[in-house]
C-alpha cells in the first residue's frame, strides 16, 4: 500500500551466520531470490511467504557501512516519491533502478540523514511476493 512499509533486508558481510541465526530464533528458511552484481539475494520465508531479504555487503561498494537492517516504503510511483522527497529535502544516493521481475527502487536519505528506500512494484509483481505487507 502507498506509503506503508513494506520489506526489510538485513545488509551483513556474513550471510551464512545470520542465516544461522534467524533460522534458530524465527525458524526462517531461505531462497535465492536473484543475482546482481554484488552477489545472490537471499530471501528469507516464513509459514511459505517471504519475510525479509539478506544482501551481502561485502564488496567495495559497501566499504565503510556498518551491517544493518534496511526499510523501504511502498509507492504507486517511485519517481514521483523520490521528486516529493528531494522537495522536502531528501538526498538521493542513487539514480532510480529497476530490479528485473521485481520493481524499481529509490534509494535516499531523509532530511535528518536516515537512509530509506522507495519501492514501486512491477507491473505484475507484489512488493516481495503474496503475502506482504505491500498488498
Amino acid at each position: 500500500m502507498h506509503g506503508e512499509f513494506c520489506w526489510n533486508e538485513l545488509l551483513t558481510r556474513d550471510v551464512e551466520a545470520a542465516q544461522r541465526f534467524y533460522a534458530e530464533v524465527f525458524g526462517w528458511r531461505y531462497e535465492v531470490s536473484h543475482a546482481s552484481a554484488e552477489g545472490p539475494y537471499v530471501v528469507a520465508i516464513r509459514d511459505g511467504r517471504p519475510v525479509a531479504g539478506i544482501f551481502d555487503i561485502s564488496g567495495p561498494l559497501f566499504e565503510g557501512i556498518p551491517p544493518h537492517w534496511f526499510a523501504y516504503i511502498a509507492t504507486d510511483d517511485v519517481d514521483a516519491a523520490v521528486a516529493a522527497a528531494v522537495e522536502a529535502g531528501a538526498r538521493p544516493v542513487r539514480e532510480v533502478f529497476a530490479v528485473p521481475g521485481i520493481g524499481r527502487i529509490g534509494l535516499l536519505t531523509d532530511p535528518s540523514g536516515a537512509a530509506i528506500g522507495f519501492f514501486e512494484p512491477g507491473a505484475d509483481e507484489g512488493c516481495c511476493g503474496e503475502g506482504c505487507g505491500c498488498h
